[in-house]
């Protein structure tokens, strides 16, 4: 894996996919635009029996202008499939208004071929669950947004960051093409950007603590790294303006991630 992120980007900079969002359209609710999050335990909101594990969701609203919500429905352990059929899908869709943001990634637990209630195959029941998301945001008049999985920290013994997700990621981007639906290549980016950074330096982005090794999920470092990636993703497709994305390339303090306490049950 010798592609660097400048290189990836220029690379997905000629890929642009054809029809994009309107960047200047306001929800007909008056209440501004929001931008939905569907997604697994990479995105998640955390709580604080689980600092210092970090979902990328948590960390957006620090890339985005004030007036654009992030509403993130992201829960762990969800697929495309098992977060449809649990009813999911159509509560995130109750609070779409139109003009608003879907932003869709699955695949980590799409994988599980052990788990008949959460495994889909790449190439037919992923991209048929995946459609539901497209053709529900777009019943509502919202924009939805494809992102690849992010990678897992997985290292060769030559040193090499290896992809984890097997073709779930080239099935996502078969289907932005052909849904002409915007894709954020998060796969790529962050596969590219542990590469960069090594397989040690990699350690201060995930959940590694004196009790855990977890090369799956973040810490708040590795959270605002994955959030700026897609906050990028979303200004290359243009699917939002320069005006609606914010400290792209500055320092983002780990001390704004908070982790509110457990909800009651």
């Amino acid at each position: 894996m010798n592609l660097t992120r400048r290189q990836i980007g220029a690379a997905l900079l000629a890929a642009v996919p054809p029809v994009v969002a309107g960047a200047g359209s306001a929800s007909a609710s008056g209440r501004g635009r929001a931008l939905f999050v569907a997604g697994d335990s990479t995105a998640a909101q955390k709580f604080a029996d689980a600092a210092p594990e970090t979902g990328w969701g948590m960390a957006l609203p620090f890339l985005l202008r004030g007036g654009l919500r992030v509403a993130n429905h992201a829960v762990n352990g969800r697929s495309a499939k098992s977060f449809v059929d649990e009813g999911r899908l159509g509560a995130l869709l109750d609070g779409v208004r139109p003009g608003d943001l879907v932003l869709i990634q699955f695949g980590h637990n799409d994988e599980k071929a052990d788990d008949p209630t959460r495994y889909t195959e790449p190439w037919t029941t992923y991209q048929e669950y995946l459609r539901r998301f497209l053709d529900g945001a777009r019943a509502r008049g919202a924009v939805p947004v494809l992102a690849t999985p992010v990678e897992r920290r997985r290292f060769d013994a030559g040193g090499n960051a290896v992809p984890t997700h097997g073709d779930y990621p080239a099935a996502m981007r078969a289907l932005a093409l052909a849904e002409r639906v915007a894709l954020l290549d998060v796969e790529a980016l962050s596969l590219a950007l542990w590469q960069e950074l090594g397989a040690e330096a990699t350690k201060t982005y995930f959940n590694w603590t004196a009790t855990e090794q977890d090369n799956t999920h973040f810490n708040p470092p590795g959270a605002i790294a994955v959030a700026r990636l897609v906050a990028g993703e979303l200004l290359r497709t243009r699917t939002l303006a320069r005006r609606d994305v914010v400290r792209l390339h500055e320092d983002i303090p780990t001390s704004w991630i908070t982790w509110p306490p457990p909800a009651a049950a």
